[in-house]
């Protein structure tokens, strides 16, 4: 592997959450200092404010211009565009990237998390990806590190019932949490670092997701493609999941409906129509055993609102099997504008 002046692309997709993207950038000033040849880029993506101006005077009043552009885009192209306007032009560039960062807007980095992860590629070439431990803001572990959905774990995961968690334990998305490195089929996106390689083979994010799958799809096609992925919770970053889509496990709301969009690309895409029909099937079935459940037993039920009717409204049996990509809500008119800071 050739030398080059950039080792690490850190990027930063910010949408509806400046503050939260100015104290991401605070926790890697530190950080920063302990990865020489290492450059952060912000992209403010769509967010229709005041946000670049925010995070521009932040990055100047605290110093951070020696390390950190910032890049405004509008209307928001959703995780995969706010990412790729960044991703693609440095991986065509005459200084390269030897890695990416995918880095949420809404994490806190800890001490050495992100060295840890470039350490851990530096050791082991033949890996594509490596996936930090994420956690709550007091070092509660987050899963994720998946395996790979399926129509058995779109059955186990809807329904919720014990013993069949437990006969499809093989199958469970979410395993427990482990305190080692280890290799796994895919990791959650939040802090995630890709060799160049994985897109010189696969290419950069799938921008027909918009948003959700889109770190499903990068893991299942490097996997495809020769490149194992890895989770190293040696790298721990908090995450404040959700502060951006709003949706979490605590607060459930109703699903957008890219978000199964982008779910139905998924399993067509990497999977083909069969699969996809019976990932459906199993999901639906699941939910629908899950509604009785509730109904004769009076359990409290956290689904989010409609999911089952939306389950059954974007599913393949109403809307068909051919792959189309997830519209972007905010491209609905306009084109895309781009500015960026030479701060």
């Amino acid at each position: 592997m050739s030398e080059t002046n950039l080792k690490v692309l850190i990027v930063i997709a910010n949408y509806r959450v400046a503050h939260l993207t100015i104290d991401c950038l605070g926790s890697l000033s530190d950080e920063i200092k302990r990865l020489p040849q290492t450059h952060v880029a912000v992209c403010e993506n769509g967010t229709g404010d005041d946000s670049a101006e925010r995070i521009g005077k932040a990055i100047e009043d605290n110093g951070w211009q020696s390390w950190c552009s910032l890049m405004a885009v509008s209307p928001n192209l959703g995780f995969t565009g706010g990412n790729n306007v960044i991703i693609r032009p440095a991986l065509q560039s005459e200084d390269p990237p030897q890695y990416v960062l995918l880095l949420n807007a809404d994490t806190i980095v800890r001490p050495n998390s992100l060295k840890t992860l470039v350490d851990f590629m530096d050791a082991h070439p033949n890996v594509g990806i490596a996936a930090s431990r994420l956690e709550d803001p007091d070092g509660t572990p987050q899963r994720s590190a998946f395996r790979f959905p399926s129509p058995a774990s779109e059955f186990e995961g809807n329904l919720k019932l014990g013993i069949v968690s437990r006969l499809l334990q093989r199958w469970v998305v979410a395993p427990p949490v482990v305190d080692h490195a280890t290799e796994t089929d895919w990791a959650a996106g939040a802090s995630m670092i890709v060799r160049r390689e994985v897109f010189r083979d696969i290419g950069v994010l799938d921008e027909g997701y918009y948003t959700y799958f889109e770190d499903v799809d990068l893991c299942f096609n490097a996997r495809k493609a020769g490149w194992p992925v890895w989770y190293v919770p040696e790298s721990r970053v908090v995450h404040l999941v959700g502060q951006s889509t709003g949706i979490t496990v605590k607060t459930p709301k109703r699903q957008p409906s890219y978000s199964f969009q982008a779910r139905r690309r998924y399993f067509l895409k990497n999977h083909g129509a069969l699969y996809a029909a019976l990932a459906d099937a199993g999901a639906i079935l699941g939910l629908t055993l899950w509604k009785l459940r509730v109904a004769l037993t009076k359990k409290p039920d956290a689904t989010a609102p409609y999911f089952l009717l939306d389950s059954i409204r974007h599913s393949v049996f109403l809307t068909g099997f051919r792959l189309k990509n997830v519209p972007n809500p905010a491209l609905a008119s306009g084109s895309v504008e781009t500015s960026k800071s030479q701060i």
